[in-house]
């Protein structure tokens, strides 16, 4: 963080107070969901000024004083409501192609190169990495818990620290695959473009790639209780080398 400041570009991977913009995006489907948004936006503001004009004008020019007398040729027309037909089908057909471009590019990854399991509890997050074992010969796992208000140090966000991270490569085919032990949860982390529901019985997955360091916070999405609010995530991309520092350390631990 302390070379980004220096090079006058600060990375915003945190939720601001009032903020009503994206997140930056550090993996290539929140790129492609940044671009779509800004897409779409582009035909909302023409839609919503032609409607605009069109219905300033109808009230200006149909008011009782300049239309005293109602003539059904000049209130219905077969070649406006064609118009006013095909126009919106085809507006939607643009935006639906990229919208299944996207889809299909966020869907899954048929041979990733690291797996991660993650199972909501009332209320925190337990996780797994069945990829690698311990001396003990059992999967790296542990849980992960928000971090009280009395206890955050200097830099740390409020409602969003945990005490134990998701580590996880940059640059690399990540899959999450993501259930629940107790009520329904959803897995979000908005700067990777993550948001997958969690079921209790069932598996549901997303795919992630990373494409630079940082430490990345989401919550759970779904209002699972009284204490929905204290399940934070946060999600730690590091070099492949500190990852593998970091898995011995699990391992011998």
């Amino acid at each position: 963080m302390f070379l980004e400041i220096l090079k006058g570009h600060i990375l915003m991977d945190a939720p601001t107070p009032w903020g009503i913009f994206f997140q930056d995006s550090a993996s290539p489907q929140m790129e492609g969901i940044e671009e779509l948004h800004n897409n779409i936006m582009f035909y909302l503001a023409i839609i919503l000024f032609t409607v605009t004009w069109m219905m300033i004008t109808i009230i200006r020019n149909f008011v009782a004083k300049k239309s005293p007398i109602a003539h059904k040729y000049m209130n219905h027309g077969t070649l406006i409501e064609l118009i006013w037909t095909i126009t919106p089908a085809f507006i939607l057909i643009l935006i639906a192609f990229p919208s299944f471009k996207l889809l299909y590019l966020m869907d899954e990854v048929m041979d990733p190169s690291l797996v991660v399991y993650a199972e909501g509890h009332q209320w925190y997050w337990s996780y797994q990495y069945p990829d690698f074992t311990n001396e003990d010969n059992e999967f790296i796992e542990f849980d992960s818990y928000i971090v009280p208000e009395s206890d955050l140090e200097e830099g740390q966000f409020r409602m969003l620290e945990v005490d134990n991270r998701v580590i996880i490569p940059e640059l690399t085919h990540t899959r999450f695959v993501i259930s629940a032990a107790d009520v329904i949860h959803s897995y979000a982390c908005p700067s990777l473009g993550i948001k997958a529901d969690a079921y209790p019985g069932r598996l549901n997955q997303a795919s992630v790639y990373i494409n630079r360091p940082g430490t990345f916070f989401g919550q759970c999405s779904e209002i699972c209780g009284i204490l929905h609010s204290s399940m934070p995530i946060a999600i730690q991309s590091v070099s492949i080398k500190d990852f593998l520092l970091w898995l011995r350390e699990q391992m011998e631990g």
